[in-house]
């Protein structure tokens, strides 16, 4: 049973059409005077959004300067580092372009700048005022819904850590277009995909579900099925599969938004800073181990919504899409099990599982793929 005391609460304002930028140039341009952009090194210009973004800004008269060093999974020092160049040109607000490492800094970035009085540690001050500057996102990838979210990812490297910031900042707008898509390489588009789908999944079954999360869930899980031809990979994708992969994501980070999510992503973030396995690839790892655990009625209901006939199938579809981990085997159980304790020190993870979880239960969820293989 899920919680039926129902809030919903979603502050960002999002745009979904073709040429989404330009067509909404005056809003972007109501942030501020000057907009620090920041990306990852290459993909905002391969696909066209960063020269999209410069032309809406140039059209009202608005400023700019680039920050383009955004890495997968930004570090903490990324985040100052931008911070510095935003301050020393005086930008006023903050645009995220690319998937959700780009957007997830832009919100930390907007956040330090405000706060130019504090050191690094005020990332992860768990008291601290999280007021920021105004931020826009433009997302170019499917799945991490960062768009319609607070969260904010980084990485800490001196200590091996990758963690949610404790501040929630929210895009003050959101320009959702598919076009974005067509530049993406084919790994990147099945990875990010089943990023969306981990996050349905696991808004889904959660303790904080209630009905407004469920509609978003709903919706999102159907969305996801009608593109899922795409990745079987008896379909290629076209325009039409390119807007509806953004707002599934879209629908998913409004899901995650309310709930947060569980287990897999709490498994995954060993698997990806230590094996540098994609972020989606990494929790979608983790999916049918913890669908597995799930009420039937639940497990069943979200497998046939995302359009999968059994639990085997999303095993299928996944690996034909992304493809195994690339690591040994050795290697790979002494990250599971890293994974497994480090998640079963989380009481705050846990406790979003909809089901009592021991750590015989953690345990077959982590290593549910590899035994699969067996």
């Amino acid at each position: 049973m899920f919680n039926r005391h129902s809030t919903f609460y979603m502050p960002a304002r999002v745009f979904q059409e073709q040429d989404a930028v330009i067509n909404h140039a005056r809003d972007l341009a109501a942030l501020g005077k000057k907009a620090l952009i920041v990306t990852g090194r290459h993909s905002a210009m391969a696909n066209g959004s960063y020269q999209d973004v410069t032309r809406a800004l140039d059209q009202e008269g608005v400023g700019h300067v680039l920050f383009n060093e955004v890495e997968e999974n930004p570090s903490i020092y990324t985040i100052m580092k931008a911070r510095d160049l935003g301050l020393s040109e005086g930008v006023d607000f903050v645009i995220g372009i690319g998937g959700g490492s780009p957007m997830d800094a832009s919100k930390a970035i907007a956040l330090m700048i405000r706060k130019a009085d504090k050191d690094i540690s005020y990332l992860y001050h768990p008291d601290g005022d999280s007021s920021a500057l105004p931020v826009a996102a433009v997302p170019t990838t499917c799945g991490t819904g960062s768009e319609v979210t607070g969260v904010s990812v980084l990485t800490d490297p001196d200590r091996n850590l990758k963690k949610s910031i404790p501040h929630k900042i929210f895009p003050a707008l959101s320009l959702v277009d598919g076009k974005y898509l067509q530049a993406a390489p084919a790994s990147v588009l099945a990875n990010t995909a089943f990023d969306a789908l981990t996050h349905l999944v696991e808004s889904w079954l959660n303790s904080k579900a209630n009905d407004f999360s469920r509609m978003c869930s709903d919706a999102g899980l159907r969305a996801w099925a009608r593109s899922l031809d795409v990745l079987r990979g008896t379909k290629a994708p076209g325009a039409e599969d390119f807007e509806n992969m953004m707002y599934t994501s879209t629908l998913a980070g409004m899901a995650i938004a309310h709930t947060g999510t569980t287990l897999p992503h709490g498994l995954s973030y060993s698997v990806t800073y230590f094996l540098h396995v994609p972020h989606g690839k990494a929790t979608a790892y983790f999916t049918a181990g913890y669908l597995s655990e799930a009420p039937r009625e639940d497990r069943e209901y979200i497998l046939k919504a995302a359009g999968f006939s059994s639990l085997e199938d999303f095993q299928a579809v996944y690996h034909r899409a992304c493809g195994p981990l690339q690591a040994d085997r050795e290697r790979l159980l002494e990250v599971l099990e890293q994974a497994v304790q480090e998640t079963a020190s989380n009481p705050a993870k846990l406790a979003l599982a909809p089901f009592a979880v021991d750590p015989q239960m953690l345990r077959r969820i982590a290593f549910f793929e590899l035994n699969s293989e067996a």
